[in-house]
């Protein structure tokens, strides 16, 4: 796109009352300072824009005379398509004209938006605006025409390892997604690998307290096995054993039982004989005679049989119960307990050994599993850092053909477009222009303007943006190259009005 300014008129703008400057692809303005030549250059960025030249909000009312409103008008071409624009105060507001047709702030806002972006087309006519944005906005206008290399270009630079890796990787994500992929994972990782070792050491450290296993297990198997079996044949033959002796103690108790009942009716017959008959009655007291006392000894000896007819019954089933427990005969296992303790006392200490083996052999299978969990962690760990650490190199090689590509743009101008964290080797962005070593701050006015009109033709070839240029101050140069688009130079000549040249044809030198 080409944008050349054909007529300029000012109306009440700062010093001017009145004013046409017409446009040549050279403009020269000179005169005598306070003549007005600074105002006609920021007469332009204040119809687009309502700014000076270097961006900062301008006032453009006349201050030392009466004026009734103020007003910019510029014919301009834009790839051979006229424009016509106009910007003015009137009664304190503003006023805004698209082809002497009245607009508002928004429809001429959008319009001049639709032309050209702000911050490039003020760089371009200004060489010197572009220094005054911040260094991150320098470094985004430069490079927002300046395309980055293809990852492939860069992947042929990298070891082909990386390369690899990132090559496949970017099928799928982004490098800025897979950086933040790979750095939560690595910081997950971290935490879990220092988690995972620790595991495993606990587990190392708790088999180690165990015994070792001997290494005749099978053997020590075995013999549990045939322990167990004896016991169990011993344990068989127990209760049939139990039962019996278990009746014979019942019997015997039996027998016992009715010894003392024996004796206790025994006590009780003695007794019995030895009462005297209660020979008076009880009602009146007197002796008792004949038939009454035939009844009290009666009942005396009835009580006598009865007694004798119990003690005998317990005899006979006395004598029964012994008669049954001789036909019964006590079986020993005495030798076959005694046995039996002597196996559990044997199978409790191979049960010891045994159960140690086993509980060795949980915890190395918990080892296993804690080593092979480890190594994974440990593999995915190293896989992220691998993966980072290329996207480093891949960023730090990007970095370099990026600032290749940039400086070989310009001539005098050197760039750096990257820094290198000093902690971790991290790239950067960072923006520093420099001119045979020195800092853009630290340059003379004329090596500035040099500096700036290198700088403001590599965005005009980069944008594709042909737009006028102004050089203000230009006495304080003595050559410089002639820049694309049309050139407007202000320059201070002692003792002479404000004089405006228009010439077709541009020198080199100026």
């Amino acid at each position: 796109m080409e944008i050349k300014f054909k007529t300029l008129f000012l109306h009440n703008f700062k010093s001017h009352r009145d004013l046409t400057v017409n446009f040549g692809e050279m403009t020269k303005i000179t005169g005598e300072n306070t003549k007005g030549k600074s105002s006609i250059l920021e007469a332009i960025p204040w119809l687009f824009y309502s700014v000076d030249v270097l961006g900062s909000k301008s006032d453009p009312t006349p201050i030392n005379y009466e004026y009734d409103h103020t007003l910019v008008k510029l014919h301009f071409v834009v790839d051979e398509k006229d424009v016509l624009l106009s910007r003015g105060i009137e009664k304190g507001k503003a006023t805004y004209y698209i082809n002497d047709v009245p607009s508002k702030a928004k429809e001429y806002e959008e319009l001049v938006k639709s032309l050209f972006d702000k911050d490039l087309f003020l760089s371009l006519y200004n060489p010197s605006y572009y220094f005054t944005l911040k260094w991150n906005e320098q470094r985004e206008l430069l490079l927002r025409y300046v395309s980055a290399p293809a990852n492939k270009e860069v992947f042929a630079q990298l070891p082909k390892q990386q390369a690899e890796k990132l090559g496949e990787l970017v099928k799928k994500h982004s490098l800025a997604d897979l950086e933040k992929i790979h750095r939560d994972n690595k910081n997950k990782k971290d935490k879990a690998y220092i988690a995972a070792q620790s595991r495993t050491k606990t587990l190392i450290e708790q088999l180690q307290l165990l015994p070792q296993s001997p290494p005749n297990l099978k053997n020590i198997q075995d013999d549990y096995d045939r322990f167990l079996a004896e016991i169990k044949v011993i344990d068989s033959m127990l209760p049939k054993a139990d039962e019996n002796n278990g009746k014979i103690i019942k019997l015997e108790s039996q027998i016992e039982h009715l010894k003392e009942q024996r004796d206790q009716i025994k006590e009780q017959i003695r007794e019995l004989h030895n009462e005297p008959i209660d020979d008076r009655c009880r009602a009146c007291g007197q002796t008792l005679q004949g038939e009454a006392k035939a009844a009290a000894e009666a009942d005396k000896q009835r009580r006598v049989d009865q007694l004798i007819e119990e003690f005998n019954n317990i005899i006979t089933k006395r004598k029964e119960l012994e008669a049954h427990l001789t036909q019964i005969e006590h079986i020993d296992v005495s030798k076959q307990r005694e046995e039996v303790r002597e196996l559990e006392v044997r199978l409790d200490q191979l049960d010891e050994v045994i159960s140690n083996h086993k509980s060795r052999e949980q915890l190395q299978g918990q080892i296993d599993h804690a080593e092979t969990d480890e190594a994974a962690i440990l593999t995915s760990l190293n896989e992220s850092i691998f993966i980072i650490d290329a996207i480093k190199a891949f960023a730090a090689k990007e970095a370099e053909m990026m600032a290749d590509k940039v400086q070989a743009l310009f001539t005098t101008l050197s760039l750096r477009l990257f820094k290198t964290n000093k902690t971790d080797g991290e790239i950067k962005p960072d923006f520093e222009i420099e001119m045979d070593g020195k800092p853009y701050r630290k340059l003379s006015l004329s090596e500035s303007i040099r500096a700036g009109l290198e700088l403001r033709d590599v965005l005009s070839q980069q944008s594709g943006i042909i737009a006028p240029c102004m050089v203000d101050n230009a006495e304080s140069i003595t050559q410089f190259k002639q820049p694309n688009g049309q050139l407007i130079v202000s320059r201070v000549v002692p003792r002479q009005e404000l004089t405006i040249e228009m010439e077709e044809e541009v020198n080199e030198q100026n």
